[in-house]
Parts: C-alpha cells; structure tokens; sequence
C-alpha cells in the first residue's frame, strides 16, 4: 500500500513537471475530453436529475409534516452543491473512464508498446498520462456544474408535482437562493477538481504496473475503480474539514 501511494505522488509530480508540454498533446487531450465530457453528458444528467428527485421525495414530506416545507429547497439545493454532485460523478467518472483508463495503458503495459514508446524517445508520462489528466480535470468539473443544476431542478420537479409537499417552483427556488450561495457551489467544483485528479493519478498508475497478461489487466481495472472510490470518499471528508473550517 504505501509503495503504491508513494507510486502515485512521483506520478503526480511528474505529469505536474510535464505540463509545459501540454501543447503538444493538444489532439490527444481533446480526444480525452470527449471521452470524459460529451459521452457521459446524458448519463450525468440522468442521474443527477433523479438525485435530486429522490432527495425531494424523502425530506419533503418530513418537512412539511414539521411545518418548514418551504426550506426543501435549501436543503436539496446545498446537499447536491457540496457533497452528492461531486462525489457522485466523481464515481460515475472512475467507473465509467477510469477503468477505461487502466485498462489502454495496461494494455500497452503487458503488449510491450510503452516499451516501444521508449525506443522512440516518446515519454511515457506525456504522451498518455498528461492529456489524460488534463482531460479529467477540465471537464470532471464541468459536469458537476451541470449536475448541480440538473439536480436542483429533479428536486423542484418532485418538490412542485408530489401531492405530499406541493411546494411551488418559485418557492423552491426562491429559498434555494437564499441558502445556497456561489461559496458553496464553487466548494463543490473545487472538490471535483481534486477528485479528477485523483481518478486519474490512480487509474494511470494501475494501468502503468500492470502484469501478468489478461488477467492482470482484469486486476488493474479493478484496483483502478476500487482505490479511486476509496480515495475520493477519503478525501472529501478532509477537503470537507478544510472548506467548512
């Protein structure tokens, strides 16, 4: 475990020292873009809708039993803002592109075509890890924009057409803005941002020490996924800490 965390921090520091060159990976770090930004757009938005529908549909009826349904919108609003849109798409992206991820460059890995890469004098590091990177952490925080918005919109759906709360739009929205403001949605992208970083750093790591042919491969997909979950719910308590202290 800690030769692996030790892995991953020179990793880090080397794509860090490797992004003068990020021009030159230009092609590449928009074809990761894509991959991680527009084909996970629908399902983003899929869930993060009934995110906040289902958030809507539990503390709704509880809260207008206690006479406060009007700050369902606060509490929908600030829950997706801070914590479940960012930590939620920071799973879906592990998942979804990390595995992806693990399983090319293990690929490469076990074939011996990092090692061609090398007899090429191509880095390793800038040609698959740097625009990878790049890509997740531009576009992991655009989607969590777009989850947040889609997500406080399920909630006032739910909020405005469920017979047991029968709280309005305007209503909705209105207390949403007096609760929620820009500081905590911004709390929310700054979490995704670290959170890309850390997808990427683990799922890079897992496909570069891949072994032992196709089953290894299986392997590294697994860890990938697996330690990128364990981290970011690791990390979101102590980003947690830091930005509510």
């Amino acid at each position: 475990m800690f030769r692996d965390i030790g892995e991953m921090a020179l990793l880090f520091g080397r794509t860090l020292r490797a992004l003068p060159f990020i021009w030159r990976q230009r092609r590449k770090v928009f074809d990761q873009f894509f991959e991680v930004g527009n084909a996970s757009l629908f399902m983003v938005c899929v869930l993060s809708f009934f995110i906040g529908a289902v958030i809507a549909l539990q503390s709704g009826p509880v809260l207008v039993e206690r006479g406060i349904g009007n700050f369902l919108g606060g509490i929908v609003g600030i829950t997706i803002a801070k914590e479940l849109a960012p930590v939620m798409m920071a799973i879906l992206i592990a998942g979804r592109n990390g595995s992806a991820m693990a399983a090319e460059i293990g690929s490469m890995r076990v074939y011996q075509e990092i090692d061609a890469l090398r007899t090429m004098n191509i880095n390793p590091i800038h040609y698959l890890v740097l625009p990878r990177m790049v890509a997740l952490a531009t576009a992991l925080p655009m989607l969590v924009t777009i989850s947040i918005m889609v997500g406080w919109f399920g909630g006032a759906v739910v909020a405005a057409h469920n017979a047991h709360i029968a709280i309005g739009f305007q209503a909705f929205f209105d207390n949403l803005r007096d609760i929620v403001s820009l500081e905590d949605v911004v709390h929310g992208v700054f979490k995704s941002f670290i959170f890309a970083l850390i997808v990427g750093t683990v799922s890079c790591h897992q496909g570069l020490i891949t072994r032992g042919g196709p089953r290894g491969i299986g392997r590294s997909v697994t860890k990938a996924v697996v330690n990128s979950i364990v981290l970011i719910v690791i990390f979101d308590y102590f980003l947690t800490r830091m930005l509510v202290s």
